[in-house]
């Protein structure tokens, strides 16, 4: 990675931003104090409330950070097929006493007045998912002095973010919890994903700009892997979930290691996009009738999910999680990111020693 940004944190490790409340200040705040780079999510917040998060982040640490923006998102869905899955979750609705969201509550995620904010009020880094922010807002961001990356799920997304002008690219694998990054959403190609490994391999022969891994990494040995393999660091979301300062709901930590959750797929249930997580009743149930309708379907079933939470039956929960999950350490953030780097110096000492993994 170019000098300029990797000194901004000392330990290639990088907190995945987490959107839905869980990527909280005090979870950024003490993985840039440990050495890593901690990330806000600013997807389904307001602008304000993105700003009051990065306030309340800069007077709990003085170490650089990253704000986490969605790109807007093209009007694709059938009306239709929204209105047939809406009926669909009757049940559910009835279940949990909760009135299903409604479908059209907004598509853009206040994407300008973000870029406003963060134009305004410059952070040191900012990442982009769901897609490739133009050259425009990329030389804005770069002229306020803020590092600019954007994720990509393949070798030619990687190089649209080239393009775009963007100082990395995150590489996100198949085995990454949570929303895949991809710049289209087209179901044809659900499931079909590369791996991480083979993902940055591709991407190194296809772009010149620094790689961050993504996708399963759970322990120091993955990063160094990964580093071995191309990329200048490694981003970490599950790893971080399970940390006391997340802010993930309890159930949805206590899944990641509870047995009755053996295993994780990648759903539209939830968002109407594909994002991996723990298989539980509710994704079993609707995950293959949801259709390809971000974010109406999302909207739509955010009251669900919150009434499922508030009753505690994370059977109606969206549990995200990446294929590591089992490997999860309920530890305190700053603590994961010390171990983390053990292991990382561990594994490094044994491949330029010759030792074994």
């Amino acid at each position: 990675m170019s000098s300029a940004l990797t000194d901004l944190f000392p330990l290639p490790i990088v907190q995945a931003p987490m959107a839905g409340g869980v990527s909280v200040p005090q979870l950024a705040a003490a993985v840039c104090e440990a050495g890593g780079l901690g990330f806000l999510a600013a997807g389904y917040k307001t602008p304000d409330g993105m700003y009051q998060e990065i306030k309340q982040l800069r007077s709990l640490t003085s170490r650089p950070f990253g704000v986490n923006v969605f790109m807007p998102q093209p009007e694709y869905a059938d009306p239709a097929a929204v209105d047939v899955y809406a009926h669909q979750l009757a049940g559910e609705a009835t279940w949990y006493e909760a009135e299903l969201g409604d479908p059209e509550s907004g598509r853009d995620d206040g994407f300008e007045a973000k870029l406003v904010v963060l134009r305004d009020n410059p952070v040191p880094v900012v990442s982009f998912h769901f897609g490739v922010p133009s050259r425009e807002v990329v030389d804005a961001l770069h002229r306020v002095g803020t590092f600019v990356l954007a994720a990509a799920t393949t070798p030619d997304e990687a190089r649209a973010v080239e393009r775009a002008g963007a100082d990395a690219v995150i590489a996100q694998g198949i085995e990454a919890g949570g929303h895949q990054g991809t710049h289209r959403d087209i179901p044809e190609t659900d499931g079909s994903g590369l791996g991480l490994l083979s993902l940055i391999a591709q991407v190194r022969e296809a772009v010149s700009i620094p790689i961050v891994a993504a996708g399963g990494i759970m322990r120091g040995g993955q990063i160094a892997g990964v580093l071995a393999a191309g990329a200048s660091a490694a981003q970490l979301g599950t790893a971080f979930l399970a940390t006391h300062e997340s802010g993930a709901n309890a159930l949805h930590k206590q899944a990641l290691t509870n047995p009755l959750f053996v295993r994780t797929e990648l759903t539209r249930a939830f968002s109407g996009r594909p994002a991996r997580g723990l298989v539980n009743r509710f994704l079993r149930e609707h995950g293959p009738y949801a259709p390809a309708a971000y974010p109406e379907i999302h909207h739509l079933t955010s009251p669900l999910r919150k009434a499922a939470a508030k009753a505690g039956d994370a059977q109606g929960m969206a549990l995200w999680a990446g294929q590591g999950h089992r490997m999860a350490r309920e530890l305190p953030a700053g603590q994961l990111v010390e171990v983390l780097a053990g292991e990382l110096a561990t594994a490094r000492a044994s491949l330029t020693g010759g030792g074994v993994l």
